[in-house]
């Protein structure tokens, strides 16, 4: 199997307590699973219906607000900006919002409005999506597309071990449309493909990368 982000070869393995055939990538560190386990679309609403994240919850805000604090300081002063993959809740983009940001969401369930593809972005926000996503290369490179000059794509996803032995010990993969999961060396291999600066990551979560201006 050829690797899903950069055509390299993988190492094939069974994660046999899931029951999934899986790879990882000898040059971008990608880990993912095998095609044939990726839920439907209409599956995959029925568990993200389940979730119980509301506007109200002072943990969610936490949530959102300590991923700001690690992103913001680090963007150039946005002004506009997407949160893409919002889930039912658009708190993300309201407290962007309180901060003098004009946001939108997408998601492709709940706030299904494509009008967000006629805008540029300063900063464009992936919250726990990328590890769902079917064709990351497809995503990643309509995201860069959406950012102005010096925006910030700033994406929250757990960053994947190094080794089969301990993505075996994960928790992360045991969700089942959680498919596919980056190191930072893979994003940066992205990034590299897509003509974006990789600007850095927190070590844990976040990855922050800059569409530089070159003019």
């Amino acid at each position: 199997m050829q690797c899903i982000i950069c055509d390299s070869d993988t190492i094939h393995f069974t994660d046999t307590q899931m029951g999934v055939e899986t790879y990882l990538c000898s040059h971008c560190g990608v880990i993912f699973k095998d095609s044939h386990t990726h839920e439907d679309f209409e599956t995959q609403k029925t568990r993200y219906d389940l979730h119980e994240n509301h506007a109200e919850d002072e943990g969610y805000r936490r949530y959102f607000q300590q991923f700001l604090d690690f992103v913001l300081p680090q963007s150039e002063k946005p002004t506009v900006a997407l949160d893409f993959g919002s889930g039912r809740s658009t708190l993300l983009s309201n407290i962007l919002a309180e901060q003098g940001i004009v946001a939108a969401s997408y998601d492709p369930i709940y706030h299904p409005d494509t009008a967000y593809r006629n805008k540029k972005y300063d900063l464009i926000t992936s919250v726990e999506v990328f590890e769902h996503l079917h064709d990351p290369m497809a995503v990643f490179a309509e995201l860069v597309s959406l950012l102005s000059s010096n925006g910030t794509l700033a994406i929250r996803t757990e960053l994947a071990p190094s080794t089969v032995e301990a993505y075996l010990q994960w928790y992360y993969r045991r969700d089942s449309t959680h498919v596919v999961f980056f190191s930072p060396r893979t994003l940066q291999v992205m990034s590299e493909s897509a003509g974006v600066k990789y600007m850095g990551d927190n070590g844990k979560n976040v990855v922050l990368i800059v569409r530089e201006f070159l003019g």
